[in-house]
């Protein structure tokens, strides 16, 4: 904490330094508007983030090139209230405020979008790491329950930005950068845009030896975006990617194993194979593609559709068996916007929709035979359905006030069936109540440059199909929804040439019926409900151009950015901490722009200890990373660029673990994080 408040000691310097220069230079406005730029879509129709009645948080094409290009962990990292986790080299774990308690691999209870397809299947599964960072042109996460426009979730929303729609231009453009523990990512981009027409295409390679023994990992990827202007009201866009992607798992460690060598991989017992030998690995073959068209029937009405498929094949060698699943997911999503007549005092917009989706998962588990599928053991075919219905008013009060209504009505059903050993000649169905989701928001904007703002809404998760059907291979037919209720307040601040922008926001969510994951002693999964919990939470993310850029001083511009996570996340009955979950979690770098485009990146995170178990008698030890990166641009003409960078990250050479296993047999908690390590990389845009 007192790294905390001298954190706040320094915004208040900052903030001093900022208005005596204010007073002093002469500003430059058209360079120094950064923040003005950044609007949210997340709601159907574009916003400034300033008015936005909710915690929302954006990353932008200019901050992600800030991070290391190989994963998306350090990016999503920044934002207050998440936290994202790599266990291994692409092994993901993705949470929104506390909802990694459910998540002991993977990402649930966060629905996430490419573009405007849900990439979140109908069993609640996202396969987030078969996409290529470098595809990536900028994400929005709403954060806490957003049901009302989003279906089913109590965790968030994340958007993902496949093109830059800031991006007008034609280019061509190809990078390559390497590093520690064999690391190799190439990419390239294509884009060519006309008056009617732009294509994207982004192809990537990456492969990396990893820290740990047993951690390598490959992928190969390639996406397609192409957008037709029809007419001057009618806009198609065909969004498709392939993702091949292959990485082995160490699997955990107990405390003295990683002492004595944090890069062995899990160790056999007397009983029990350990990850080397039993080649423990998960592999992903991934087919998605749809088509999205936005039509304005009227100068008033606009209809976006979009309809959309996608294919997985997925494998996994694990210790006790070998998984094999095929899942082939298909659904629609559309709405209708309908916008009022604008008056000088008061204007509006409605919304109505509905989206669907259906899942039909073949999951069969065999025995394990040293990485090679052996015997049958169970094979069960699982077939998801998920739709909802929203409608959303909001309306604006004399350009101060605004308000919104939303309600989504939820439906939800399994129906699954044992092909062996069974041989069960029907489905089962499992259906689920059908489950209204409100929300209620406002802003207000007090004055031009700070906005209070104010939300309660309700969410509620379904158990995905990893949960029906976990590692013990018995359909859990009792398992129910969780739901809960959030209720938020927040304000944002700017000052006139918003080259600042502050957002602070304080919450209460209190979630019934939370689904938990209890491990059995032969280290098969089962989850069932249990209680609730209560979580209060505090962010806060700040960023100021303490030196405005320019194009005459030696120091081209400053840039200050804070990120301020602080929650108390507790279990109802037991007040035990939230397992996974750190109480605090504190961000912050510096940008230095130079002459001759040359740039200076520096971070820093403090994270604080976290519980590995629900008892609360194990917890990972806080820790401190620092990451850098250094770059330099030479435009030859005004249109190709040359850049050149290299970075290093963890700096201080922290022993840690970025991801832990929870509530593990045999207390193997433990994933160890690489020490420091290095990257350098270029790249050529023409």
């Amino acid at each position: 904490m007192i790294r905390f408040y001298a954190t706040l000691l320094l915004v208040l310097l900052f903030n001093g330094a900022l208005f005596a220069q204010k007073n002093t230079d002469s500003l430059k406005k058209d360079s120094a508007r950064q923040l003005n730029q950044v609007t949210v879509r997340g709601y159907l129709s574009e916003q400034k983030v300033l008015a936005v009645p909710a915690s929302v948080s954006v990353l932008t094409p200019a901050q992600l090139k800030l991070q290391p290009d190989n994963s998306l962990v350090s990016a999503m990292n920044t934002i207050p209230g998440v936290r994202m986790e790599e266990r291994s080299p692409g092994s993901y774990r993705l949470s929104i405020r506390g909802s990694l308690l459910r998540s002991p691999f993977g990402i649930r209870d966060v629905k996430i979008y490419f573009d405007e397809i849900p990439l979140t299947d109908a069993g609640g599964n996202t396969y987030l790491n078969a996409i290529d960072v470098n595809s990536v042109q900028g994400i929005e996460v709403l954060k806490g329950p957003d049901g009302s426009l989003f279906g089913a979730n109590s965790g968030g929303v994340v958007l993902i930005s496949p093109v830059n729609r800031y991006a007008d231009s034609s280019f061509v453009s190809a990078a390559v950068d390497g590093g520690s523990y064999s690391l190799l990512h190439e990419s390239f981009a294509f884009q060519d845009h006309n008056a009617n027409n732009q294509l994207n295409i982004n192809q990537a390679y990456e492969t990396y030896g990893g820290y740990r023994q047993n951690s390598s990992m490959y992928r190969n990827y390639f996406q397609a975006v192409d957008r037709w202007k029809i007419s001057q009201k009618d806009n198609l866009k065909i969004l498709a990617f392939y993702s091949d992607l292959f990485y082995k798992t160490p699997g955990g460690l107990t405390l003295s194993q990683m002492e004595a060598d944090p890069r062995s991989a899990r160790l056999p017992t007397a009983t029990i194979p350990g990850a080397i030998e039993q080649k423990i690995a998960i592999g992903t073959k991934m087919l998605m593609g749809g088509l999205v068209n936005e039509a304005h029937i009227t100068d008033n009405i606009r209809n976006v559709l979009a309809i959309y498929g996608s294919y997985v094949d997925f494998y996994n060698p694990f210790i006790t068996n070998y998984e094999q699943r095929y899942e082939g997911t298909f659904g629609m999503r559309t709405y209708f916007e309908l916008t009022g007549q604008e008056h000088p005092k008061y204007s509006w917009k409605a919304n109505v929709g509905l989206e669907w989706q259906q899942t039909n998962s073949d999951i069969n588990n065999y025995g394990n035979n040293m990485g090679a599928r052996d015997t049958a053991q169970t094979l069960d075919k699982i077939n998801t359905n998920q739709h909802f219905f929203f409608a959303r008013y909001s309306a604006d009060f004399f350009k101060r006030l605004h308000v919104e209504a939303a309600m989504s009505l939820n439906f939800y059903d399994y129906k699954f069936r044992n092909v062996y050993p069974n041989d069960e000649p029907d489905f089962t169905n499992r259906p689920f109540t059908a489950q209204l989701m409100p929300r209620l928001a406002l802003s207000y904007q007090i004055t031009n440059n700070f906005a209070w703002r104010a939300s309660v809404s309700r969410g509620y998760s379904t158990p995905t199909t990893a949960e029906i059907r976990p590692t013990d291979n018995v359909i859990n037919t009792s398992l129910q929804a969780e739901y809960g209720w959030n209720y938020e307040t927040g304000f944002r601040l700017r000052n006139d040439d918003e080259s600042m922008f502050l957002d602070a926001s304080v919450f209460l969510y209190k979630l019934q019926n939370a689904i938990i994951l209890h491990i059995n002693p032969n280290e098969t999964e089962t989850y069932l409900n249990s209680g609730g919990t209560n979580q209060p939470g505090f962010e806060l993310y700040f960023t100021d151009w303490i030196i405005r850029q320019n194009d005459d001083s030696f120091i081209r511009g400053l840039q200050f950015n804070e990120s301020v996570t602080l929650d108390k996340f507790t279990f109802s009955g037991t007040h035990n901490q939230l397992t996974g979950v750190p109480q605090q979690v504190l961000i912050s770098s510096f940008q230095v722009k130079f002459p001759e485009s040359l740039y200076f990146f520096i971070e820093h995170n403090y994270t604080s200890r976290l519980p590995l178990n629900d008892g609360n008698t194990v917890f990972a030890p806080h820790y401190n990373l620092l990451e850098a990166k250094i770059g330099w641009q030479h435009l030859f003409n005004h249109k190709t660029k040359f850049e050149i960078y290299g970075g290093a990250d963890n700096i201080l050479n922290e022993n840690y673990s970025l991801g832990d296993d929870l509530n593990a047999v045999g207390n193997r908690y433990y994933n160890p994080a690489p020490l420091r390590n290095y990257y350098v990389g270029i790249k050529v845009t023409i």
